[in-house]
């Protein structure tokens, strides 16, 4: 029923602690899924820094936050200033190529102030590399939402349980959230061989304990189900998870920030990147993220794990 568990890997961003879920050395993927993090929780002090993730680029992918708690600021170089708060949706599709900030507000940050909240990038298949780059807001009115009987849940994106989310998406791919109060018992959508099934699907726990078939998981893990498995999931504790799947798109690089299906893309971003030639947000171009200085060598996923490369600048 289980294919694989992934323990979340603690990392300070500069002051800020994410847990890294995906990509990992033996399993690259869910679905078009490439990276995941957790971010915090955290709990900011009036004054702190908080978040502030300086201008960096993107290629070959979606970017998708969602928070539990706190608020983002994002700025991109197609023009949109956006804040993201609890329960809503920024879906960034960088296509051939996308520069953006994310800042906590001057404004929040002398609140001080909880965050936690997931950030995922998506794969994008092979016709939609060079897309142009776009940005899209999406409230609690484009997540299709049930709640009943001590399970709430909210689909993100994608397609499940007969909803479909306001996201405009590129492949095949759902992800949900749910809230589960003590003992609820439930089931993630369903896998290949069932109509309407998805080939590839995961669970990750970002608050609680959760069991599936006779075994016992807790905050910070991911459960990679088998492709036909069909399991009950019930609470242990009062638990948040996040059901992420859907179809591959193929073999991806991942190298920093950008996502590939090929060399010849990555190497491109890179002189683009490096030579100035990526236009800066509006409102906040002073300041980038240096190109890392590392040879271009990522790896396919899946893959072995590469031993030396930078790390994605992306926290959230």
């Amino acid at each position: 029923m289980i294919e694989m568990v992934i323990d979340a890997r603690r990392k300070d961003l500069g002051g800020f602690d994410v847990g890294r879920i995906l990509p990992f050395h033996a399993r690259r993927m869910v679905g078009p899924f490439i990276f995941l993090d957790q971010m915090g929780p955290a709990e900011f002090a009036a004054g702190a820094e908080a978040i502030n993730v300086r201008p960096h680029p993107h290629i070959g992918l979606s970017t998708l936050t969602y928070l539990f708690e706190g608020e983002i600021m994002h700025r991109d170089n197609t023009g949109v200033t956006q804040a993201i708060r609890p329960g809503e949706v920024n879906w960034m599709t960088a296509g051939k190529g996308i520069v953006h900030s994310e800042r906590t507000d001057p404004l929040k940050r002398g609140q001080g102030g909880p965050m936690h909240g997931m950030q995922a990038w998506v794969a994008l298949p092979n016709e939609s590399e060079d897309a142009d780059p776009a940005f899209h807001h999406h409230g609690e009115a484009d997540q299709p939402a049930y709640e009943n009987g001590g399970l709430f849940a909210r689909l993100v994106a994608g397609e499940a349980y007969g909803a479909k989310a306001g996201v405009s998406i590129s492949s095949p791919l759902f992800y949900v959230h749910w809230e589960l109060a003590e003992g609820v018992r439930t089931a993630p959508p369903p896998g290949k061989g069932v109509a309407g099934g998805y080939s590839e699907r995961a669970l990750y726990v970002a608050k609680g304990e959760i069991e599936v078939g006779d075994r016992t998981f807790h905050e910070g893990q991911m459960i990679v189900l088998e492709p036909t498995a069909e399991p009950t999931v019930r609470a242990i504790k009062p638990s948040t998870v996040m059901v992420l799947g859907g179809e591959p798109v193929g073999p991806r690089l991942i190298w920093w920030n950008f996502v590939a299906s090929s060399q010849e893309r990555i190497d491109a971003a890179k002189a683009d990147w490096k030579a100035g030639r990526m236009a800066l947000p509006m409102g906040d171009d002073v300041e980038f993220i240096p190109l890392p200085d590392v040879p271009s060598t990522p790896e396919p996923a899946p893959a072995a794990e590469a031993p030396a490369k930078p790390e994605p600048t992306h926290p959230v």
